[in-house]
């Protein structure tokens, strides 16, 4: 993601990376087949694979086939990497392996069947930038993806560049000359989005003293970029799936229907499967947006990415002549970016205006990230004092706060539950008023541990 000088690729300059599908199956679990070129393992949530095990890392290690084979990286993991009893930094798999993930077990293999994966030669498509195979494997898939018109979903952390996919995606099709509309579910009250949707008729309700048109009508003949869809609430999802099946739609307070002719690209920082299976996003409009999926990966998983995305950044700010050592770039490579590329946006043009003798400094460089995993850890034991540990911090672009702001609260209060439950998660999930498998999800991402399935 970035914010300079727009440079399109040409579709049909990419390479080809071919390889054999393959399988993967943790100790107890189902073996399940992967046709991803890169795929991350750990006990975090929004792994490829989720291994639930005391002893392995929320992001473990890395697999990826990267032209020659099936590259294993191991992550900085606290208790290692194994490959056939082997301890591992990285190494190539042979076509069957036992891999171990501290103490958990893996089984891999290769399933046979042969898979492509197109990568684009060039490091921007638009205003995304990148170097690294995530990114050029997006930019070689966008222009593809554009020429149909079929709904797409794009999956990311806040700060990834969701809306420049959706800008490249409208770039390469053939509603080019039209116009692109954005809309934010998670910037409206929930009772006024049908209103910002479908637009309202005078009358319609309190405060509504004329006609209004809503983001489908504004959007007519072009594209409409759903950001946030994670946040439409329940009933409301019905009425949009119909807008996306039908084309068509009615005003609020209106019994007339309206044609919309506009194509959809959706954003969450959610993972949408997983509220299909909590019973919290409808299954049938998760699968009608997710037609194509479009991952775009966190800035801490591609920080061969992070010199090129400074470079552009101090060109933008006007700074092209400010050096960057070998030392600084190392450590902007390692730091785990939370607010992802807006944060390093942020960074570097904090940094140009603090810059002494001509010279970027890490010494501007935030520790926020450092200080939110302390904050989530003293929230988590939640003592009398970790209240004033939910302070906003005004550096960050508002959803970021605010997201920050929501995993310490959601870390503290299914903490306390958990605690006066005696760890049992059905009995915490019914005094919390979810489903037990909302609340599976949320402790999973929040790396917090029920005691068991007792009831």
């Amino acid at each position: 993601m970035a914010d300079g000088p727009e440079t399109q690729v040409a579709p049909d300059v990419v390479d080809a990376l071919r390889f054999q599908r393959y399988v993967l199956a943790a100790a107890g679990g189902a073996p399940a087949s992967y046709d991803r070129r890169l795929i991350y393992l750990g006990s975090a949530p929004d792994c490829d694979l989720v291994v639930d095990d005391p002893t392995v890392s929320r992001t473990h290690a890395r697999l990826e086939f990267d032209g020659v084979g099936y590259l294993l990286r191991d992550l900085a993991s606290k208790n290692g990497t194994w490959v056939d009893n082997v301890r591992v930094r990285e190494a190539y798999l042979p076509q069957a392996a036992r891999i171990r993930l501290g103490h958990a077990e893996v089984a891999f293999s290769v399933a046979g069947e042969q898979v492509e994966v197109q990568l684009a030669r060039g490091d921007r498509l638009g205003r995304l930038i990148g170097q690294s195979a995530q990114m050029r494997e997006i930019m070689a898939l966008i222009p593809r993806v554009a020429k149909s018109d079929v709904s797409v979903l794009i999956e990311g952390e806040s700060g990834t560049g969701k809306e420049l996919v959706a800008e490249a995606v409208q770039q390469h099709s053939r509603r080019a000359d039209k116009p692109l509309v954005i809309f934010d579910c998670s910037a409206v009250a929930p009772e006024l989005i049908e209103s910002e949707l479908f637009g309202h008729v005078k009358g319609a309700f309190t405060g509504a003293v004329g006609n209004r048109e809503g983001v489908f009508a504004a959007a007519h003949g072009g594209t409409l970029f759903l950001d946030e869809i994670g946040e439409l609430p329940l009933e409301l999802q019905p009425k949009l799936l119909r807008a996306l099946e039908k084309g068509e739609y009615k005003p609020v307070g209106d019994n007339t229907r309206r044609v919309a002719d506009v194509r959809v690209v959706a954003a969450t920082n959610r993972q949408l499967d997983k509220e299909v299976e909590a019973g919290t996003f409808r299954e049938d409009l998760y699968y009608r947006l997710a037609v194509i999926k479009v991952r775009l990966p966190p800035l801490r998983q591609r920080p061969e990415d992070i010199p090129l995305l400074v470079e552009t950044f101090l060109r933008a700010a006007g700074a092209s002549e400010v050096q960057v050592g070998y030392d600084t770039m190392r450590r902007l490579q390692t730091h785990p970016w939370p607010g992802n590329v807006r944060e390093l946006k942020n960074y570097v043009e904090r940094a140009v205006v603090l810059a002494e003798h001509g010279r970027l400094e890490t010494r501007h460089l935030s520790t926020r990230g450092i200080k939110s995993e302390a904050a989530v850890a003293e929230v988590s034991r939640g003592g009398e004092d970790s209240a004033a540990l939910l302070s906003v911090d005004y550096e960050l672009p508002f959803k970021d706060a605010k997201g920050r702001l929501i995993d310490l609260f959601e870390t503290r209060y299914w903490s306390r539950l958990l605690e006066a439950t005696g760890g049992n998660v059905s009995e915490a999930a019914r005094r919390g008023g979810i489903h037990r498998k909302s609340l599976e999800y949320l402790l999973r991402k929040l790396d917090l541990r029920g005691a068991g399935d007792e009831d």
